[in-house]
């Protein structure tokens, strides 16, 4: 990263305490190095320097009551990132682990990956220090619309339109979208993931997952000459990207035979039963802990970085950044793996990719 070492210095200096979002600089600029040679003028132009500089940081308070009458703060995020090729656009992120450098990572990232689709869309992404979990639907219900409150006057149809993510559902965006409607007076495209009666599209929730496991079965028929068909695979998380890669991956002949949560994974050799999976997330929002009751035959383990401990031919982390680091790399191969898919946002450490 010769040619570009500079802006990463820049970098490095100034957020020398976002490791996440440093971490995610380092590796797109380490792969924009050949276009930097190739395209001197690039440089001298300073696009590099103001690629990874957002437009807009915007951090606000979050107050709420919860159900015991008590009032409770959080804080709430939204990095507009780049609108170079139109409205910035990314997902929205509810998570205790929220913090401004996770959300300028993902923020960052979303640029290219909103570039490669060919539309017209910039980078951005949002979110909060919340934690969904164990709230009740009244308690979220409130939390969303103080959350829309606030951001509503820093976003738009054509100027920027928040998504789901981790944490944030359909029932969430419904929450969100209603109350932007109240305080807009205007019915409008400004959240995608919404519920198809209200404005949603078709296949929304399957979609990222889905379209993991049609690039995975090309690239794998292309690179290795092989393909989902009798292979085993791993899959962590079990939010949409994880459950509906994991339905791709056996309409397509493969076998998931493990699955995780933020508390653990299961094991299931015979193959993971979807449709208890869904039961349990989708419809009682409950802990994957509670699969083992379904299924005695399979195991449940405390924690989640052993699942790649579990023997398979695929591997798919999409749960989380950072997920899998180079012993869980090493140990996969050894096991006999011969791909990873990545559904998560940069859930390899640079030492995994090594």
């Amino acid at each position: 990263m010769n040619i570009l070492k500079d802006v990463y210095e820049q970098v490095l200096k100034r957020d020398v305490n976002e490791p996440e979002f440093l971490q995610a600089v380092k590796e797109v600029l380490e792969s924009l190095e050949l276009v930097a040679e190739k395209y001197p003028q690039f440089v001298d132009a300073g696009i590099f320097r103001r690629i990874v500089e957002p437009e807009r940081m915007i951090i606000f308070r979050v107050p709420w009551v919860n159900d015991n009458g008590e009032v409770v703060v959080n804080r709430g995020y939204r990095v507009q990132f780049n609108s170079a090729i139109g409205p910035y656009k990314g997902g929205l992120r509810f998570h205790p682990s929220v913090n401004l450098s996770i959300i300028k990572f993902l923020g960052f990232e979303q640029i290219f990956k909103n570039a490669l689709t060919g539309l017209p869309m910039g980078g951005g992404k949002g979110g909060s220090d919340f934690d969904p979990k164990g709230k009740s639907d009244g308690e979220i219900m409130r939390f969303c619309q103080s959350f829309m409150f606030e951001l509503a006057r820093h976003i738009g149809p054509d100027t920027d339109v928040p998504a789901g993510d981790i944490g944030v559902g359909g029932r969430e965006v419904g929450y969100m979208f209603g109350m932007y409607k109240k305080l807009r007076n205007e019915f409008t495209g400004v959240l995608t993931g919404k519920g198809l009666s209200f404005g949603g599209s078709l296949t929304r929730t399957e979609a990222t997952g889905y379209g993991l496991c049609y690039f995975m079965e090309e690239a794998m028929r292309s690179i290795k000459g092989k393909s989902f068909m009798d292979s085993t695979v791993v899959v962590s998380g079990s939010g949409n990207v994880a459950i509906y890669a994991a339905e791709k991956v056996h309409q397509l002949g493969g076998k998931v035979v493990a699955m995780s949560d933020s508390s653990g994974y299961i094991y299931d050799r015979s193959g993971v039963d979807l449709h208890i999976i869904k039961k349990l997330k989708e419809d009682e929002r409950k802990r994957i802990s509670e699969y083992v009751n379904y299924h005695p035959e399979a195991t449940y383990t405390d924690g989640c970085s052993d699942i790649w401990t579990v023997q398979c031919d695929i591997a798919l982390p999409c749960a989380t950044q950072n997920e899998l680091d180079g012993d869980a790399a090493k140990l996969l191969v050894a096991n006999g793996c011969f791909a990873v898919g990545e559904g998560a946002n940069m859930p390899s450490t640079p030492e995994a990719v090594d």
